[in-house]
């Protein structure tokens, strides 16, 4: 048979459209040649392959005589008059004949994702990180740029050829530290992203983008720019969306509305008494007596010094502080004794 199509899609020959355009979707985003700019080469004759093997499969008629006659029957060999696809000529007054023309391997990625080259160029972000309208680069928070356009496609996919379809949003995270959620701050990130001037002409646009963290936003919090992606034929923008999330902080955890803080205390101060001294998230330092005995599991409650309620101005979780007592790692005879003497008599 020449050329097994049906492998190179990696599908069953009993495989349904459903199954081929999967399968097209998955191959064809990998071996885009811009995505596989070290091997250029080689990933655009796959590219071409996988194409030309879609083109076959997901055309009845043409399935229909590679089935029957292989590559060869595509390529030159008599297959039933009438195939789609196919034109006919005579050669010195032979028998009719019937060639494949394969369709453009750019034309039907097009197709299937709106846009011919998703794997453009770079653009720069604040602080001297680089970001694209269409994903991140790996450097600014460590992850797959071409995660993005896989859910671009996933977004773009399943509609009426020349139909837009809005890309699927592009997540990243937002990377604050507790001091930022608890007072609040701005962060201003620049992004550079493809776009049609007024005469119709793609262009690049830079853009700086203003987030307003608010206080006590928790982990998880979303902020959208709506259609800040690139602007590509047959598809609407994608979404840009950062994530908050909380980087680790060195003396407190946050709890939903609640800040902990753990102090080492001996068990002297356990059993006789404790002043913890805690600096907050805004510089103030707090000194609160602890009078009672402390054991593993107490926790001192300060009403109203934890995260601001984002919903409820002016309101505050609790400080919960919790304690980590270092016991002796010896006691001499007379210390037992003492201890015993006075633990038994109270």
């Amino acid at each position: 048979m020449g050329v097994d199509y049906y492998k190179i899609l990696q599908v069953d020959r009993s495989a349904k459209d459903d199954d081929l355009k999967k399968a097209y979707r998955k191959l064809a985003m990998k071996w885009h040649p811009d995505k596989n700019p070290n091997n250029k080469k080689e990933a655009e004759a796959k590219f071409k392959q996988i194409s030309e093997a879609y083109d076959v499969l997901s055309d009845p008629q043409k399935r229909a005589v590679y089935d029957q006659f292989g590559e060869e029957g595509l390529k030159g060999q008599v297959p039933p008059p009438g195939a789609g696809g196919f034109s006919g000529g005579r050669d010195g007054g032979g028998p009719t004949t019937f060639r494949f023309n394969p369709r453009s391997a750019d034309d039907i990625f097009s197709e299937f994702f709106g846009f011919t080259s998703p794997f453009g160029g770079m653009g720069d972000i604040g602080g001297g990180q680089r970001a694209s309208a269409s994903g991140f680069s790996r450097g600014m928070f460590g992850d797959d740029i071409f995660a993005s356009f896989r859910n671009a496609a996933a977004g773009a996919e399943g509609g009426p050829t020349g139909v837009p379809r809005k890309a699927a949003a592009i997540e990243r995270m937002l990377p604050c530290s507790l001091e930022d959620l608890y007072k609040g701050t701005t962060k201003k990130m620049k992004i550079s992203r493809d776009v049609t001037d007024a005469s119709g002409r793609p262009t690049t646009m830079e853009e700086i983008l203003t987030i307003e963290i608010k206080p006590g936003w928790k982990k998880g919090t979303k902020i959208t720019f709506p259609e800040k992606g690139n602007e590509q034929r047959g598809v609407i923008p994608s979404d840009l969306v950062f994530i908050i999330d909380e980087k680790p902080h060195s003396v407190f955890k946050r709890d939903g509305n609640d800040l902990i803080a753990t102090q080492k205390i001996s068990l002297v101060e356990a059993l006789t008494g404790y002043t913890a001294q805690v600096t907050t998230l805004d510089g103030r330092n707090l000194t609160i007596p602890i009078n009672n005995v402390v054991g593993p599991t107490y926790e001192e409650v300060v009403k109203g010094e934890g995260m601001p309620v984002p919903k409820e101005p002016g309101k505050k979780g609790n400080l919960r502080i919790k304690f980590n007592i270092k016991f002796p790692s010896r006691l001499t005879s007379e210390q037992k004794t003492g201890i015993k003497r006075l633990l038994t008599s109270s």
